[in-house]
């Protein structure tokens, strides 16, 4: 089928309602990922009359420093109704007969949309998008029943996804219980059972590192998809697979760099993710910013995890304040730990593999999302 490309702008037109009777009061913004999140913006004496109000398949946006982000900021909300900053520009489809508001956020979610917006973002030194040059930009519109048709099979996959993401926060809260329940609960760490003591994650632990970054001047250490590099920032609370950047293998002799065998357990120090535990599925190199621990089984790995989990919000208050939190390697291995017999461990394992699989297959799930989108063109 011969798909007509017409401009965005034949479709959308901009709104600009205001929250004059202050009847919203829940704040959200938009992140360069495309999602609507809670804004944390200090709104004390804020007059939120002058907010723009947002309601169900509508759409908000930002046109700034697209071209630095490589992204455009864009998504429909999904909720009834919040306010927004007056700065994001909002819109809405002019006739849902023509076009699906779900057809137009799949469109807008392409990588191949960021990559024109980015080429049209050349509005002075902040890379902005003109208005004028996002309703320029060509939109392929199939008849309405292949729209639903296409949309269906996207919200399929997303629905599946959203299941498992419910599922693995169900496990997350199971591993907890069970945790609480056999090593919190009634525990007296002067009477234990027999073969259990209380020790430190660096005795638990065979081996405990933390690494060093390759120069950032030296291309050759970089992306050469030899080794994956982990940041601090993509230490968040979940199984870590692959990641955004590698180093090559010069860049990890010329540099204090380690390698961190697959099946380790990390807490980033430093930032925004300070005190954030992953579980490594593969081998990878991290950044000083990063706490490396190693144990000598995978059932002791999975404790781990979820044992940090578990007192994680204890280790972020001993963070250094300043600009950002700051923790330190001797800090985080300090942390009591109790050292059980191997079985008692087992139920950490079944569930971490439990929740790798799912965590797996919903990498799988997110690229088969963009091969839809990738269609539509």
């Amino acid at each position: 089928m011969e798909l007509k490309y017409k401009s965005i702008g034949n479709y959308i037109h901009l709104i600009d309602n205001r929250n004059t009777d202050l009847e919203c009061t829940k704040l959200v913004g938009l992140t360069v990922e495309k999602k609507f999140i809670p804004s944390v913006a200090n709104i004390i004496g804020t007059d939120l009359s002058k907010y723009k109000v947002i309601k169900k398949n509508q759409f908000a946006c930002s046109l700034m420093q697209v071209s630095r982000d490589g992204k455009m900021p864009v998504a429909m909300f999904r909720e009834d109704s919040a306010i927004m900053s007056p700065a994001y520009p909002m819109f809405e489809v002019n006739d849902e007969k023509e076009l699906m508001p779900e057809y137009l956020e799949m469109y807008l979610s392409r990588s191949e949309f960021d990559r024109e917006a980015v080429f049209y973002a050349i509005g002075g030194v902040r890379g902005s998008l003109e208005w004028s040059d996002f309703c320029d930009m060509q939109l392929p519109v199939p008849p309405i029943e292949e729209q639903r048709r296409i949309v269906s099979e996207y919200q399929t996959v997303e629905r599946r996804i959203a299941n498992n993401e419910a599922l693995i926060q169900k496990l997350e809260e199971t591993a907890q219980a069970i945790y609480h329940h056999t090593f919190v609960e009634g525990i007296d760490e002067e009477n234990l059972p027999e073969g259990w003591n209380v020790t430190d994650v660096e005795h638990f632990c065979i081996e405990t590192k933390s690494g060093g970054t390759p120069s950032r001047t030296n291309d050759s250490y970089w992306n050469k998809k030899d080794i994956p590099w982990l940041k601090s920032g993509e230490v968040q609370n979940c199984f870590v697979f692959d990641t955004e950047e590698y180093i090559s293998k010069e860049g990890m002799e010329c540099s204090s760099a380690k390698l961190i065998p697959k099946d380790s357990v990390v807490m980033a120090m430093y930032g925004a993710t300070a005190s954030q535990v992953c579980y490594l599925k593969n081998e990878m190199t991290t950044n000083q910013a990063c706490c490396n621990m190693i144990c000598d089984s995978k059932s002791k790995a999975c404790f781990l995890y979820f044992h940090l989990k578990a007192i994680q919000s204890d280790i972020k208050k001993l963070a250094n304040g300043g600009a950002q939190e700051n923790l330190n390697k001797e800090l985080v291995v300090s942390q009591r730990i109790i050292c059980a017999p191997n079985d008692c461990y087992l139920p950490f394992l079944k569930i971490g593999n439990y929740i790798s699989n799912i965590s797996e297959e919903n990498i799988h799930l997110r690229t088969l999302l963009s091969l839809l989108t990738s269609k539509l063109s």
